[in-house]
């Protein structure tokens, strides 16, 4: 009996043995095709930078405060930048390259000949007025030369920039919603890895459907379920594409974590990140909470949250709840969530002391 075992056993063996040396070459030849696709990533990037720069974009901003001349600053090293402002912001643009044009001429800011791009980056209360008062001035402009720059948001609220931007602007406008995950403080040190949403509105007066993007051919389904080729009509598609993705590719070229997304499930997606975040940092600052000499690593935490929540304005923090239609059902879960955990204190308590404690409301 042994006889017969001995050599399964060794053939056992000699089977691992050969498998070894495969598995090996195996993973030496997935490492070598690794680097290969890196280095064709590496050209297409460098290919696509070059692109970007052989035709640069010139990007007017109003709105040229702390966070129209931090995104500013980043995009003098693609294109051309134009900012307008109330305030007078003439010599922090030139620092950076920029021109500057105040906004009581915003007429003359409008009219730029190159002017390819306009990001509206005001508050979010002041919005709706500023698109108002932008809208005669880009229908002069359409009037005059029969094209329209590209309208971008960068507010915090999706689908109430959305509604605004299509309710005014004229048909001639594309647009662009996005919102930046970040801000001069959480990006100070670059934009590398901070997440950009956006979403395609609309080219060319077709409305996208933001459930669809484009695929590899360039056609996308406009809001009735039609299919559109990027060639079709005229030159106009092409144009505004080319566009969209020159502007979206300089967040791209920066590090930014590209998520695209619809408006609408943005803001449900935010109402629970967002602005909980900042109700919460809101919360525990109004109790005037401070550092003690023996604080843990999680009430560190909790203090860095309520700096950071409460170095924005309060009408930031007002725009995520008025304009976020899911922003009260937040706020209404807090409460339960507050009641219930408060609740089961009390309980325990109770029980404790031999005692039934009605459970009472916290707020």
């Amino acid at each position: 009996m042994s006889n017969t075992m001995a050599p399964s056993r060794q053939s056992s063996t000699d089977d691992a043995s050969d498998s070894t040396p495969t598995a090996a070459g195996e993973l030496e030849k997935l490492k070598q095709e690794e680097a290969k696709l890196a280095a064709m990533l590496a050209e297409v990037r460098q290919k696509k930078l070059t692109v970007l720069r052989s035709r640069p974009l010139t990007i007017g901003i109003i709105g040229f405060g702390r966070f129209g001349q931090f995104i500013g600053k980043s995009f003098t090293k693609y294109g051309n930048v134009i900012g307008t402002s109330r305030s007078d912001y003439t010599k922090i643009a030139q620092d950076m390259n920029a021109k500057y044009i105040p906004l009581s001429s915003l007429e003359e800011f409008v009219m730029e000949d190159d002017l390819d791009v306009i990001v509206v980056a005001v508050s979010i209360v002041s919005f709706e007025d500023t698109v108002r008062d932008l809208v005669p001035h880009l229908k002069k402009r359409i009037e005059k030369t029969g094209s329209c720059p590209l309208i971008v948001d960068v507010l915090s609220v999706k689908e109430h920039a959305r509604n605004i931007l299509l309710q005014h602007l004229p048909e001639e406008c594309d647009i662009l919603c996005t919102h930046p995950m970040f801000g001069p403080d959480s990006a100070k040190h670059g934009w590398h890895g901070q997440t950009f949403v956006y979403e395609r509105t609309r080219i060319d007066k077709v409305l996208l459907d933001p459930s669809k993007d484009y695929d590899s051919e360039g056609d996308f389904l406009d809001d009735q379920g039609v299919t559109h080729g990027a060639h079709e009509n005229s030159d106009a598609h092409v144009e505004g594409m080319d566009r969209i993705e020159r502007f979206l590719s300089i967040w791209e070229e920066e590090g930014c974590n590209m998520v695209s997304l619809s408006c609408k499930e943005h803001d449900a997606f935010t109402a629970n990140s967002q602005f909980i975040t900042h109700l919460m940092g809101r919360i525990l600052g109004a109790q005037g909470l401070q550092a003690t000499p023996i604080d843990t690593k999680g009430f560190q935490n909790v203090l860095k949250l309520i700096e950071t929540t409460n170095a924005d304005s309060f009408d930031l923090f007002f725009g995520l709840y008025k304009f976020n239609r899911n922003s009260m059902d937040t706020i209404l879960k807090l409460k339960e969530s507050m009641n219930d955990v408060v609740g089961k204190l009390l309980e325990m308590e109770g029980k404790e002391d031999g005692d039934v404690v009605a459970t009472k409301s916290c707020l």
